[in-house]
């Protein structure tokens, strides 16, 4: 491969010894997005119900959340640049978002929407953790080969989503 191509195969071997020197633990931390996935739903909520109700009572959770939110978020985003810190809890969010969307979609006998709706959040998903396990340097994203993973997936979202599928098994215990 060329020196500007993402090798995804030495990512993938260098997270798996990671994990099996114990210092990555992505299947902890994986759960751990799920959750901050749910708290920044919860600020939304709080948000509305507040702005609904016209009651204060509700900002204030919302500002109790919105603080143990930062702190697990500083688990998993431990050194960023930029806007990186602000880009990851919103790819979270809009991911969640667009998993809610899809579920209510194929709720509704939408199969094929809903089908849209699980892989835009999947990519999104995808891309926060390209972003924070610095599997990507932005700078060189349209230089990822198109083949690097032999995927019919297209652009930067499925291809790091073939790589989270690789490397990331929420099954371990």
């Amino acid at each position: 491969m060329a020196e500007n191509i993402l090798d995804l195969n030495g990512l993938i071997d260098k997270a798996n010894q990671m994990k099996k020197d114990h210092a990555l633990d992505l299947s902890s931390d994986e759960d751990l997005s799920i959750a901050i996935m749910n708290l920044v739903s919860i600020e939304e909520h709080f948000f509305f119900t507040g702005a609904k109700t016209g009651d204060p009572k509700y900002y204030d959770l919302l500002g109790e959340v919105r603080e143990m939110r930062k702190s697990l978020l500083k688990k998993i985003i431990k050194e960023y640049e930029g806007e990186v810190w602000c880009i990851s809890k919103h790819l979270l969010a809009a991911s969640y978002r667009l998993m809610e969307v899809g579920t209510k979609a194929q709720g509704r006998g939408k199969k094929d929407e809903a089908q849209d709706m699980f892989q835009k959040a999947y990519e999104l998903y995808s891309l926060f953790w390209g972003l924070n396990l610095k599997l990507i340097n932005v700078g060189d994203v349209k230089k990822i080969d198109d083949d690097a993973l032999n995927t019919k997936k297209k652009g930067l979202g499925g291809k790091l989503g073939d790589l989270v599928k690789k490397v990331i098994d929420c099954c371990i215990e």
